[in-house]
């Protein structure tokens, strides 16, 4: 099992910048994939851009150019980097870990971009 907890949403104007890190509760070195989704109002969740114990990328195509994830193993941290931020990625982000099976969830953060 691991906990997850997100951080650094907040309110950014549109082209502006902001990164996400993702705590999680033990060591992630194990822990095969770990991404990032993304849940905008009314609407299901959806995939922004994981990253494999191999940091292997993937990347939704409404993301690829503007955003990076990245993974820290030796402080059990993933984080998503966001430039280039515009209204419609006005969204609660959620963090995520896929170990065994199971996939565990952050509570996540809202992130809203003004235009």
């Amino acid at each position: 099992q691991v906990q997850l907890v997100e951080s650094g949403g907040g309110l950014v104007q549109a082209g502006g910048s902001l990164r996400l890190p993702c705590a999680a509760s033990r060591s992630i070195f194990s822990i095969n994939i770990m991404g990032w989704y993304r849940q905008l109002q009314g609407k299901q969740r959806e995939l922004v851009a994981t990253i494999t114990s191999r940091y292997s990328t993937n990347y939704a195509d409404f993301v690829k150019g503007r955003f990076t994830i990245s993974r820290d193993n030796a402080k059990n941290t993933v984080a998503l980097q966001m430039n280039n931020l515009k209204p419609e990625d006005t969204a609660v982000y959620y963090c995520s870990a896929g170990s065994r099976g199971t996939t565990y969830w952050g509570k996540g953060t809202l992130v809203t971009v003004s235009s």
